[in-house]
């Protein structure tokens, strides 16, 4: 008899999908929650910033009034790894259209002691309230048809270490970005990319915290190699995504003193800009 045909996989809903789960926190009192940080959002040793941020930003948007993250800005002072984790918020000030909070993520290390691996202030609203009037000189990015670009399964081999955030990722390259994997950077500090989770959820505010850090980083253009940390990120949602992929841009201006900054803009399936960010991360220089 012939092989039954396999039925196409579900796609995961925004609340029922793997990136909702491993973002989800116990509240132990109010304003201090618990969390077993998932290995699953891992790049070389360490976990994904973006991923960590999406942490904090959903103890937030339980802590404060409103849901939706504003604008967002983290300091990443140690690196964070799988494992139990401690987050606490704190409201600072609550209004009519806007509130504001500060968080913090804590782990242990090898003698018990806590140590703080992220503190972050924000501000939270209702992005379905705000008016739909645009006035913008920004355009969504040229990248080529999600089909003609290429992700990391395309590649010859993984980086070194762990890359298991990627098995989470639908993240699709733009090619004239990809110079770096062929040993062809073109030292533009350049990168593009459709952006989605592997299971089909769509995007939403929370997801957007996790798109504007999730594509190689911008040094990988300019010729460098190896961990790229995060020391300080900002970011800004504009309004909430429609359902879809996402396109992802990142530009590198400057790169002085060992560090750099990364200046990022995300676009919906309804050509807006729904995102914004700038970090400014450490590089090895040599």
């Amino acid at each position: 008899m012939p092989e039954a045909a396999t039925a196409p996989a579900a796609r995961a809903t925004i609340g029922d999908s793997e990136f909702d789960r491993d973002t989800a926190l116990t509240r132990r009192a109010p304003g201090v929650y618990d969390i077993d940080l998932s290995a699953g959002w891992t790049i070389i040793s360490a976990v994904n910033g973006g991923y960590l941020l999406a942490v904090l930003g959903r103890a937030l948007a339980d802590a404060l009034p409103h849901a939706d993250p504003f604008t967002i800005s983290a300091h990443y002072l140690t690196a964070s790894q799988p494992g139990p984790a401690v987050v606490r918020t704190d409201v600072v000030r609550t209004g009519r259209t806007l509130s504001s909070g500060q968080a913090s993520l804590f782990q242990y290390d090898a003698e018990g002691r806590e140590v703080e691996r992220i503190r972050v202030l924000a501000s939270y609203g209702d992005l379905d309230t705000l008016p739909d009037d645009v006035r913008t000189t920004a355009r969504p990015p040229a990248i080529p048809p999600l089909e003609h670009c290429f992700g990391p399964e395309d590649g010859p081999a993984p980086v070194d270490g762990s890359s298991a955030i990627t098995e989470r990722l639908m993240l699709k390259l733009d090619p004239s970005t990809l110079g770096w994997a062929l040993g062809q950077p073109s030292g533009k500090g350049e990168m593009r990319a459709w952006f989605g989770l592997k299971d089909g959820r769509d995007p939403d505010p929370l997801s957007l915290l996790l798109a504007v850090d999730a594509l190689p980083p911008t040094a990988f253009e300019l010729g460098l190699k190896g961990w790229v940390p995060t020391v300080e990120l900002t970011v800004h949602v504009r309004c909430r995504p429609a359902p879809g992929p996402l396109r992802v841009s990142i530009t590198t201006r400057n790169l002085a003193g060992g560090f750099l900054e990364e200046d990022a803009e995300v676009w919906d399936s309804a050509d807006r800009l729904v995102a914004q960010s700038r970090q400014l991360a450490r590089v090895r220089l040599g």
